[in-house]
């Protein structure tokens, strides 16, 4: 079983994986919300980073070790380990931020000193809203940052353009670092769209379309790589040639990529947006 997807530890695992593993216990689990701006979602306690989550992210806990969580993601059951302290069990988010990345003040005034960024996909419980803040119980955000929760975009594609020039970061899921897979499932999930943490289990998504002409939306697929079509010669991706979130020509892609024993393309799929 994958272990990134198998919600178990030596000791504990999820009710849904009874009678197909063996376990000392079986729970339900805890739902939780992730505290923090950004978290590293870990291997292990004290390990390496597999994935990032963010704020007002539903963490279902499982099991406990040193001081960490182990668990699974709401958005798309990824396994891992959390600090305890990432987590609370805070009012339900109402509101998520659809801009590249804000900021929380203290205080509904542009010249307060900020208490911290939140980067797209953050979940926040809005109190109050005006024309220009909103009030939650960590402090106040720019209203025209935020749409109400179920309020989606309708373009991946143009989500992932809003993080052009971001930073690679392998694992990464924000503007401050994100990857090539990080990048699609933000745009995805931006838009409400289901989508998988990694690479090689987004090649499932949509249907294949190997011989049909690319079009905006497309996946492309190499060896541990994944690209967003924006046109029928460009696409968008998080990479490590330019260390970023860039634009570039589909040809000049195919042709590096291979160059630097990346393999050829091994999937294009197309997914219905509409």
């Amino acid at each position: 079983m994958d272990r990134r997807l198998t919600p178990a530890t030596p000791r504990a695992a999820h009710v849904s994986l009874r009678g197909k593993i063996k376990a000392n216990s079986f729970t339900e689990g805890t739902p939780l919300l992730l505290s923090r701006p950004l978290t590293d979602l870990l291997a292990q306690p004290f390990g390496t980073r597999e994935r990032q989550l963010v704020l007002g992210e539903i963490f279902t806990v499982i099991d406990h070790d040193q001081n960490h969580a182990f668990g699974f993601a709401g958005k798309d059951g990824y396994c891992g380990w959390l600090p305890d302290d990432a987590l609370t069990d805070s009012a339900a988010p109402t509101h998520w931020v659809a801009a590249p990345a804000t900021h929380l003040y203290p205080e509904p005034r542009v010249q307060a000193t900020e208490i911290a960024a939140l980067p797209m996909g953050a979940r926040v419980h809005v109190l109050s809203v005006t024309d220009t803040w909103a009030q939650t119980g960590l402090g106040f955000l720019p209203t025209t940052h935020l749409r109400a929760i179920g309020d989606w975009a309708t373009d991946p594609v143009a989500v992932a353009e809003t993080l052009l020039g971001s930073p690679y970061l392998w694992g990464g899921n924000s503007r401050s670092g994100i990857d090539c897979s990080g990048l699609v499932q933000l745009g995805f999930h931006a838009c409400g769209l289901p989508c998988p943490g990694d690479s090689d289990l987004q090649e499932t998504l949509g249907y294949p379309a190997p011989n049909a002409e690319l079009q905006r939306g497309d996946l492309l697929f190499w060896r541990g790589h994944v690209a967003m079509v924006t046109n029928a010669d460009t696409l968008i991706h998080a990479n490590g040639h330019s260390m970023s979130v860039a634009r570039e020509p589909v040809s000049v892609s195919i042709a590096r990529i291979s160059a630097q024993n990346g393999g050829p393309v091994i999937h294009h799929r197309r997914l219905k947006l509409g």
